[in-house]
């Protein structure tokens, strides 16, 4: 069983990019697919779909960007874990690494980046980072 599934979500991405593979199957949840989304919204995934497997189970296929193309790999962090939970409120939502990255935050209503979340000014959970 896993403890973390956000984690093993950023963990199983990681790994893909540094062995230079060119999809990687994750386990669906509806967090993951909103993560998902904003991956690929700030193209640091090329696509994603979600995959019926048969016996009422569901799985996510990431399509990550060509390493050897971009010459680039995202590095992806998890800032609120399981054992601390971090929350933050808008005003105390910062740029991540000078703009150069996103924040990924959890709201009461829906999971968004760092930006959107300073704009509509809601408090969440900071989830992860990526840059």
């Amino acid at each position: 069983m896993i403890i973390d599934p956000i984690g093993d979500l950023l963990t199983r991405v990681r790994n893909a990019y540094l062995s230079r593979k060119i999809e990687v199957k994750v386990p669906y949840s509806k967090i993951k697919e909103d993560i998902s989304k904003i991956l690929k919204k700030n193209k640091y995934i090329s696509d994603f779909e979600v995959v019926d497997e048969g016996n009422n189970k569901k799985s996510i296929l990431l399509k990550l960007n060509d390493v050897r193309v971009t010459k680039y790999i995202p590095t992806l962090t998890r800032i609120s874990k399981p054992g601390q939970r971090i929350y933050v409120w808008a005003r105390d939502i910062k740029k991540s690494r000078n703009g150069h990255g996103i924040y990924i935050i959890s709201t009461p209503k829906w999971v968004i980046t760092g930006y959107e979340a300073r704009s509509l000014n809601v408090w969440g959970e900071l989830l992860c980072e990526v840059y």
